[in-house]
């Protein structure tokens, strides 16, 4: 097949017959699941309405384009972890372009309430469309950003087939694949082989996730560090939960706070179990720990709440006290055993409030949650053997001292009880995890300069 022109100056990479077989084959798959698709929205949306509204974005049917919102700088962040750390290239993106506008676009409520706080006067706010051919002109042809940013790996084949022939340039930022990841893409590389190759521009997080990006198919890879470490904690919520501890102390006494941060579904039942085992050596010390837990999905708060009760555990919900005595926990609520975190968007204040955290997601097959956060609240971390989803940053914190490795939860707590029996080891593991997170800053700026280089190439 020979190449086809598309805007003026620009040759597009032929499809081949198999790669157009393979994509016909996902855009039929992608359509006969829309419908089931759109009844799991809206059964999410009893628990997170947001998941209910502006359905017509799902498929890209809403109005005409606005011309003061084209040439946006397009950013996909598709949940809450992706659009926080969009936060740092956005602000790096407008420091060097002070009047950029963007489109930011999103597949999860969680992700699009965050967004919100990213947007300012003539900025833009939607769903990803899905994946069908057109759904996504439709979507090209409305915004017609200059550029195109999607956070992580989001690799979606009819989008970067339409995004190349609309002439917008598609950059994969902050990205990572694990080697898990990657065995999974060579099953597909039919498909996905041919849509990777047509990313402009590939940013990395490490070395390892750069070489198996190239493998992939991709030319164009920079390393340039995780966005992760530049978020900044605000100020408000650290200070809030140091807040929380000293009024915990006043009412308590002196009373450590072990934090599970994150939690992933089928891991609080086993740290429940084993902090029920634990119970009497606890109930030993002067004051029992507070335990605080905090799930990563909204939708489970209720689920977790039954889980501590049915185990006889008193329990506080940090909802219960959100507009009561200025927004700080009880009497009542400081002398419960374990607290539940069901509010969004507060992790600093936990960490803050914490003397050490268990990492979500690493006790479970589920690759870990983000342990940056917690090294720039100096927060130290326990983190279990499942941490594939951030294999350098568990490695270089475990390698600083800012994390610690455990088998399971049952040695996390053990080992949680050792590190609140030792205040001196504890406070030089604060010190390290706020040193490790300082030290691997500036990626926000490094990306946010690569993409510069690809919007002025494109003229």
């Amino acid at each position: 097949m020979h190449p086809k022109p598309g805007r003026p100056g620009r040759v597009l990479r032929p499809e081949s017959p198999r790669e157009w077989l393979a994509r016909q084959f996902f855009s039929l798959l992608i359509r006969l699941v829309t419908p089931l698709y759109f009844v799991k929205l809206w059964r999410r949306g009893r628990a997170e309405p947001l998941y209910r509204q502006f359905w017509a974005e799902r498929l890209a049917l809403s109005a005409a384009a606005e011309p003061d919102a084209l040439g946006a700088v397009w950013v996909h962040a598709v949940s809450l972890g992706e659009t926080r750390a969009a936060e740092a290239l956005v602000r790096e993106l407008r420091r060097l372009n002070p009047a950029m506008r963007l489109l930011l676009t999103h597949s999860t409520a969680t992700g699009r309430e965050a967004g919100k706080a990213l947007l300012r006067a003539g900025d833009r706010q939607a769903w990803l469309p899905f994946d069908t051919p057109g759904a996504v002109r439709r979507f090209l042809r409305r915004h017609r950003p200059a550029i195109g940013v999607l956070m992580e790996t989001e690799i979606w084949p009819n989008l970067l087939w339409a995004a190349e022939r609309a002439g917008v340039p598609m950059v994969l930022a902050n990205a990572r694949l694990s080697e898990r990841s990657a065995r999974r893409g060579h099953r597909l590389a039919a498909l996905l082989g041919p849509a990777v190759e047509r990313i402009a521009l590939a940013l990395a997080q490490t070395r390892a996730d750069a070489e198996r990006l190239r493998d992939t198919g991709l030319a164009r890879v920079e390393v340039c560090g995780n966005l992760k470490f530049d978020l900044q904690p605000a100020a408000n919520l650290l200070a809030q939960g140091q807040a929380w501890r000293l009024r915990l102390n006043r009412a308590q006494g002196l009373r450590s706070v072990i934090l599970a941060a994150v939690t992933r579904e089928g891991e609080e039942t086993l740290l429940l179990d084993a902090w029920t085992a634990l119970r009497e050596q606890f109930a030993s010390q002067n004051h029992a720990p507070l335990l605080v837990v905090v799930p990563r999905h909204p939708q489970r708060f209720d689920e977790v709440a039954a889980l501590v009760e049915a185990r006889g555990l008193s329990l506080a919900r940090r909802s219960s006290w959100k507009t009561v005595e200025g927004d700080a926990p009880s009497q009542s609520a400081c002398a419960a055993e374990v607290w539940l975190g069901d509010s969004m968007r507060e992790m600093p204040l936990y960490y803050a409030m914490a003397d050490l955290a268990l990492l979500g997601g690493s006790f479970a097959p589920l690759g870990g949650q983000n342990l940056i956060e917690a090294a720039a609240c100096a927060c130290p971390v326990l983190m279990g053997p499942h941490t594939f989803n951030f294999a350098e940053a568990a490695r270089l914190a475990e390698q600083s001292g800012a994390a610690q490795r455990v088998a399971d939860l049952a040695e996390a707590l053990q080992r949680a009880r050792a590190l609140l029996d030792d205040p001196v080891t504890l406070a030089l593991a604060r010190q390290h995890a706020e040193a490790f997170a300082a030290a691997h800053r500036g990626a926000g700026e490094r990306m946010a300069r690569a993409i510069q280089g690809v919007l002025l190439a494109r003229g």
